[in-house]
């Protein structure tokens, strides 16, 4: 992958072109490109009415000429390369611009259908991509349980300079990632129509957004770990104001701003004393030089505190979760799941990939202060969701809730070897990622509910307003109901599973005290779980509430939160392989 290769028609020069891997980072590239090209067809000049998108279809041809043209000159490049995937790479990158051009064709006179179309294709190239990836790095036989064992394993490569690493906890939450857009995008269509927000950036800033989240599960260096925060930061601190006419949207994007960046300069600040003191900002290397100290100083401990409090931000731990209730409140909801969803997925990727990977040797340090954290959040999210009555602002608090049980995995985790062979290890990294890939539906879904809602409603949905909608709309109330169940872990749905998986890593551990407050915090959670199910499905619609018309039928959100709904029974009914399958993700590079 490190091979330099000899140009034929520089090797006289003595010019060399470095053999870029690539294949690390593809499904960011995929995303970033795909985002690209909806951003550059979207501001290539459309009229008011969406006629006359002359323009439109130029920049379409233009763009899918320049993809051709590089896919033309990487094959003649590589045409000599023994073994080289370059050719069938190029071919399919070549097919996608075909179909752009179709697309562009086909919807040009729907601009915004025409981004929407574009985006998912673009998730659901990332997710293929992303399949390769996972095929072409496994294959390794580790012996677990005494040698009595063998699992495959998803390989534990580091490239471009080890900064990107390709393992099992990349390529899973790229997974979620990309699922958590491929439904968002049905949803976010029908509701920012209905609110006359639908904005062409929208699509473009899913896909940057989600560009920065899959690089920050795969980043193996604390520079690209900071690069993939700014990159998924400044995408959803724009998204969150997208209702530009609503002050609470405003309000939101403000706040997220600027407590996003407060925590960033945290996590900055700790990646520059982690420097100081390790000589290197590559995880793996920092590790190694954190395990050569007979004791930290006064400088490693700063620095490690710094990191702590700047990923306790991004993944809403307890007492850092301040800005989380009023950014899900006031953000357009389709956008609020996304965030709660994906974001939680990437940055609690990150997080353990530091914490187990760098500062594993101070594990006897960050452990109990974890401990504490998640106790405090598990209980205060729960608390505080009761009290509620905006239903985002329940979710919100049932989100923090979450951070703390996910919590739970990341202290039950004992310090990986260099090729990841640890058991208990790969079990409890394991249960994070199918907690965070099932919390994905959930979220998404249960968001996506309250979006249809609101669109009837034209108001942010309170306990009162979803009183009798069961009766009016069986479906997504049912839907909801669904989701709520699985969010309390209730058996027989994909939440139980996960739950079930994360408290099994957290008695494995010893951690059975820790286990003991997640049940009691997801005891306190089912009561206002089930209240919403109540006002539904139990008491009685207001005259208020009788005398607003119903919302459009809108297919494309129904579908979104049918998928999501799907993958929550399937799940939990036959959770077997997609628990091997986390199992088998549990793998750091480095």
């Amino acid at each position: 992958m490190t091979s330099l290769l000899a140009h034929p028609v520089l090797a006289q020069t003595g010019a060399q072109i470095v053999d870029f891997p690539w294949a690390a980072i593809s499904p960011e590239l995929v995303l970033f490109g795909v985002g690209i090209l909806a951003l550059l067809l979207d501001t290539a000049g459309v009229t008011p009415t969406g006629r006359n998108n002359r323009n439109r279809l130029q920049a379409s041809f233009v763009a899918g000429g320049v993809i051709l043209a590089c896919c033309g000159a990487a094959y003649w490049q590589n045409a000599s390369t023994t073994g080289s995937n370059v050719p069938l790479l190029a071919g399919i990158v070549a097919v996608g611009a075909v179909v752009q051009f179709g697309l562009t064709a086909w919807l040009k006179d729907t601009p915004r259908r025409l981004g929407a179309v574009i985006t998912f294709l673009g998730f659901a190239a990332a997710l293929g991509v992303t399949i390769w990836q996972w095929q072409t790095y496994a294959g390794q036989l580790v012996a677990v349980s005494g040698g009595q064992d063998a699992v495959a394993l998803v390989g534990t490569d580091s490239l471009l300079a080890g900064m990107a690493a390709v393992d099992g906890v990349a390529l899973f939450t790229r997974f979620s990632v990309c699922l958590a857009g491929m439904i968002t995008i049905p949803i976010g269509f029908a509701y920012m129509e209905e609110r006359q927000i639908h904005r062409g950036e929208y699509y473009p800033l899913l896909l940057f957004a989600a560009t920065g989240m899959t690089l920050l599960a795969a980043a193996n260096d604390l520079i690209l770990v900071f690069i993939a925060v700014e990159i998924l930061s400044l995408a959803l601190y724009v998204m969150a104001g997208l209702a530009k006419r609503d002050l609470n949207s405003q309000e939101s994007a403000m706040k997220y701003f600027l407590l996003g960046a407060f925590s960033s300069a945290l996590l900055l600040y700790g990646i520059a004393l982690c420097y100081g003191v390790a000589g290197s900002t590559n995880i793996p290397e920092v590790g190694r030089a954190l395990a050569s100290l007979t004791a930290p100083d006064g400088l490693t401990v700063v620095a490690l505190v710094m990191l702590l409090v700047g990923f306790a931000f991004k993944t809403a731990l307890v007492p850092f979760h301040f800005w989380t209730p009023d950014v899900y409140q006031g953000a357009p909801t389709p956008v609020t799941g996304f965030m709660a969803a994906a974001t939680k997925a990437a940055a609690f990727a990150a997080f353990v990939r530091v914490f187990v990977g760098a500062l594993a040797p101070l594990q006897w340090i960050w452990a109990p202060v974890i401990i504490g954290v998640a106790v405090v959040t598990m209980i205060g999210g729960a608390v505080l969701a009761i009290v509620q009555t905006d239903v985002k602002r329940i979710l919100a608090y049932s989100a923090v809730a979450h951070a703390g049980y996910v919590a739970i995995g990341l202290v039950s985790i004992s310090p990986l070897g260099a090729d990841g062979t640890r058991a208990a290890g790969r079990e409890s990294v394991g249960a994070i990622l199918l907690y965070l890939l099932v919390y994905t539906f959930m979220s998404v879904g249960s968001f996506g509910v309250v979006a249809f809602f609101e669109r009837r409603l034209k108001k942010s949905v309170t306990l009162d307003d979803l009183r009798g909608l069961g009766r009016r709309y069986p479906q997504p109330a049912m839907a909801l109901g669904l989701f709520l169940i699985s969010l309390a872990g209730i058996p027989g749905t994909a939440g139980f599973t996960a739950k079930f998986a994360i408290f099994r890593a957290g008695i494995d551990a010893g951690q059975l005290l820790l286990v003991i407050v997640g049940v009691v915090s997801s005891v306190i959670a089912a009561f206002f779980y089930l209240r919403i199910i109540a006002s539904m499905f139990v008491e009685d619609e207001t005259a208020t509430s009788l005398a607003i018309a119903d919302p459009p039928r809108s297919d494309a959100a129904m579908l979104g939160i049918g998928l999501a709904a799907v993958a929550v029974v399937v799940l939990g009914v036959l959770p077997g392989a997609l628990v091997s399958l986390a199992q088998q993700a549990g793998t750091f590079a480095g």
